[in-house]
C-alpha cells in the first residue's frame, strides 16, 4: 500500500497541479509542503482534518520523523514540492530513507518552472536549425557543480539553456556563458515567478541582462533562459510540412493552378 506521495505542485498557479496531484492532496491525512515556494492556495485542496507542516521550517530529520510517525499510524502522507520534484527537489534522499523502512511511496510529476517560463514567453525551446537541445542547469553555489557541468563548459554547445537558482549571481552567470562561447548579443530572458499573478519578464542580451536584473531588484524565484531561439529565424518543422510523409500522413504534391 502506498503511504507517501511526492507531489509536484507546479510552478505557482494552483491550477497547474495535475488532477492526480490535487486528488491525492485532498485525500492525505498529513501534508508536508515546501512553504518557501509552493503557493499556499494549494493547501485549499487539503481535507479539513489534515495535519499540515511547512517543510521550510524543518530539516531532513524532522521531515522524516513526521513521515515515519504518520506511516506507523497508517496515515497517508502528501509530500508537496514546487514545480516537478525531479528537478532540484531534494527528494532522492527522502525516498532513499524510506526504502529500508519498507514504506511504499510514489512520485507524481508536476509542471516545472522552466516549462511555465516557456509558456510565459510564448516560446518554443527547440526550433529547427536553431536549437534541438535544452540544457537544464544551475550555477554553483553552496551546492558545488561537477567540473564538466560548469556553465562555461555547457555553453560550448550553444544550446538553449534554462538556468535555475542563479539569478542572484547574474554577473557570474554572464561571465561564464561568455567565457564558454556565447556572444554578448545572445538573447536572454528572465521570467520572475512564472505563472504567479505577479509574474514579470525581463528581456535583453548577455551584454545588458545583469544590469537589468540589478535595476529590477530580482534575487530569487527567477528562471534564466539563454539562446538564439529567443530571437532568431528558423525553418518550419517537418511535422506539418505538406511535402513530408510519416506513418500517420501521406505527403501531398502541389497541384498546378489552372
Amino acid at each position: 500500500m502506498t503511504q507517501v506521495y511526492f507531489i509536484g505542485a507546479g510552478p505557482g498557479d494552483p491550477e497547474l497541479i495535475t488532477m492526480k496531484g490535487q486528488r491525492l492532496i485532498s485525500e492525505a491525512d498529513v501534508v508536508i509542503y515546501a512553504g518557501s515556494l509552493v503557493n499556499p492556495e494549494i493547501l485549499t485542496y487539503c481535507k479539513e482534518d489534515a495535519t499540515i507542516y511547512n517543510s521550510a521550517q524543518m530539516n531532513l530529520d524532522e521531515v522524516l520523523d513526521v513521515t515515519k510517525k504518520a506511516c506507523a499510524e497508517g496515515k497517508i502522507v502528501a509530500r508537496v514540492h514546487t514545480g516537478d520534484p525531479a528537478i532540484y527537489g531534494a527528494i532522492q534522499e527522502q525516498m532513499d530513507a524510506l526504502k529500508p523502512l519498507g514504506i511504499e511511496y510514489e512520485v507524481i510529476p508536476g509542471v516545472s518552472s522552466f516549462l511555465a517560463s516557456a509558456a510565459a514567453l510564448k516560446q518554443e525551446y527547440t526550433l529547427p536549425n536553431v536549437s534541438q537541445t535544452v540544457i537544464i542547469t544551475r550555477l554553483e553555489g553552496r551546492t558545488p557543480m561537477p567540473e564538466k557541468e560548469r556553465l562555461s563548459y555547457l555553453a560550448q554547445h550553444q544550446a538553449t539553456m534554462c538556468i535555475f537558482l542563479s539569478v542572484q549571481m547574474m554577473d557570474n552567470v554572464v561571465e561564464q556563458l561568455i567565457e564558454g562561447g556565447y556572444s554578448e548579443d545572445t538573447p536572454v530572458a528572465i521570467v520572475i515567478r512564472a505563472s504567479w499573478p505577479d509574474q514579470k519578464i525581463l528581456r535583453g542580451t548577455l551584454a545588458t541582462i545583469a544590469d537589468q536584473v540589478r535595476e529590477a531588484g530580482v534575487i530569487r524565484q527567477a528562471m534564466i533562459i539563454v539562446g538564439r531561439v529567443l530571437q532568431s529565424e528558423y525553418h518550419l518543422s517537418k511535422l506539418y510540412d505538406r511535402s513530408f510523409s510519416h506513418m500517420f500522413r501521406d505527403a501531398k504534391e502541389d497541384v498546378p493552378k489552372s
